[in-house]
């Protein structure tokens, strides 16, 4: 499993084989089981996680008591609030597990210690970042300018290995819809 983060970092900056080595030692390598909760709100994020395999998602609860979810992650993604992750702070957001989930982990000061020890993993973490704040505007973009059918349909037609992975009702969370509303649409489709 390490080959496969070794191949994702090599996607955007070079490490040899003898540093990656010593680049695995910063993390830990963790298992949760589905449903599990690797951060709950109001808790410190501490951690920065990349997927291994499995499935993860944010989530925050609204006033009503609605889940809502803000991101997923599958394998080769990174999860984390970002935000809290960087200032040591308490998050406002929940992770959980959506399958039986492995992932490398990494706190902010073994991340920053990796950072000054292999410089060259900036440039990685920079394009990472880069990658999830363009995806985070194209969300909000098609949030404006779709009607709700139209982001169901494009999320479905572009991201199959969520679509088929991922339960309905966390699709319908992540795209602000109704699971009820997805339902409907779904069968106004197959008619």
């Amino acid at each position: 499993m390490s080959e496969q983060f070794l191949e994702h970092i090599n996607r955007f900056a070079e490490v040899s084989e003898q540093d990656f080595q010593e680049i695995l030692t910063f993390f830990d390598l963790r298992s949760f089981a589905k449903k599990e909760m690797l951060v709950k709100a109001g808790t410190r994020c501490d951690f920065n996680y990349f997927v291994l395999n499995g499935c993860l998602h944010m989530f925050f609860i609204t006033d009503k008591g609605t889940e809502r979810t803000v991101q997923f992650a599958i394998e080769n993604w990174w999860m984390s609030d970002h935000l809290a992750y960087h200032n040591r702070s308490k998050t406002d957001f929940y992770i959980q597990a959506v399958e039986d989930t492995q992932v490398l982990s990494i706190t902010h000061e073994r991340q920053e210690q990796l950072l000054n020890r292999f410089p060259q993993l900036e440039k990685y973490f920079r394009i990472i970042y880069q990658i999830s704040y363009g995806a985070s505007l194209m969300k909000i973009r098609f949030m404006y300018d779709f009607s709700k059918e139209d982001i169901y349909f494009h999320f479905i037609e572009h991201y199959p290995e969520f679509a088929q992975r991922v339960p309905q009702y966390l699709i319908a969370s992540f795209l602000g819809l109704t699971p009820e509303y997805v339902s409907e649409i779904r069968a106004k489709k197959r008619s």
